[in-house]
C-alpha cells in the first residue's frame, strides 16, 4: 500500500473507529489473487468484544462505500483486534499489557523476559523471573533502551489476583515446545 493512500485511509477512519471509543492500530492493503484485502487493526484499553468490532465494521464499510479511497474494484474489509503476542510499539500499548509477561530486544543487544508491573512515562517498572528456585527481582526500564518488545503467550499462569501463582509456573509458548 502506498504511504499516501495509507495516509488516506488513516485520516478517513481515525475519527470513526475514535467515535466507537476505539483506536485505529494498523491499515493494511494487501492483494489476494485478483482480490484486495483492507485489514484494519482496532483496539482500546478495555478490549474490543465482538459486537464493538461489528459496529466498527459496518461504520468502515459504510463510510468507504460513500468514497473512492480504496480506488475502484472490489475488496474485502477486515477488522480485528491486535494477537496475543502483539508487538508493543506505543506507549498506550505497554499500559494495555501491565501485568503480561513480555519479551524485551534491549538496544544493547541482550533480551529480557519480564512481567510489567507498572508504566509512567520514562519506562517500565518490571519483575524478573527468578532463575533455578531464586526469587523473582524488581527493574526498571527506560523506553530508550528498548528496541522491540512483544507479548508473550503464557500457558500455565495461575490467577494472580487471589495469590495463587507459584513461583517459576509461567512458561511461554516457546518453553513449552
Amino acid at each position: 500500500m502506498s504511504t499516501t493512500q495509507s495516509e488516506r485511509l488513516r485520516e478517513l477512519l481515525e475519527p470513526l473507529v475514535a467515535s466507537q471509543g476505539l483506536d485505529l492500530e494498523e491499515i493494511a492493503v494487501d492483494s489476494v489473487g485478483r482480490r484486495r484485502v483492507l485489514s484494519v487493526v482496532v483496539d482500546s484499553d478495555t478490549g474490543a468484544d465482538l459486537d464493538r468490532i461489528a459496529d466498527v465494521s459496518r461504520a468502515l464499510s459504510a463510510k468507504l462505500d460513500e468514497t473512492d479511497a480504496m480506488g475502484e474494484g472490489e475488496y474485502t474489509l477486515e477488522v480485528g483486534t491486535p494477537g496475543a503476542e502483539r508487538s508493543l510499539t506505543e506507549h498506550r500499548h505497554y499500559v494495555r499489557a501491565t501485568d503480561r509477561l513480555v519479551r524485551f530486544q534491549l538496544h544493547e543487544g541482550g533480551e529480557l523476559v519480564a512481567r510489567i508491573l507498572a508504566v509512567d512515562e520514562d519506562g517500565l517498572d518490571l519483575e524478573v523471573p527468578g532463575v533455578k528456585g531464586r526469587k523473582a527481582t524488581t527493574r526498571r526500564l527506560p523506553f530508550g533502551d528498548i528496541d522491540k518488545a512483544r507479548v508473550q503467550v503464557e500457558f500455565n499462569r495461575k490467577d494472580t489476583k487471589n495469590g495463587n501463582q507459584p513461583e517459576n509456573d509461567n512458561k511461554t509458548e516457546e518453553e513449552e515446545a
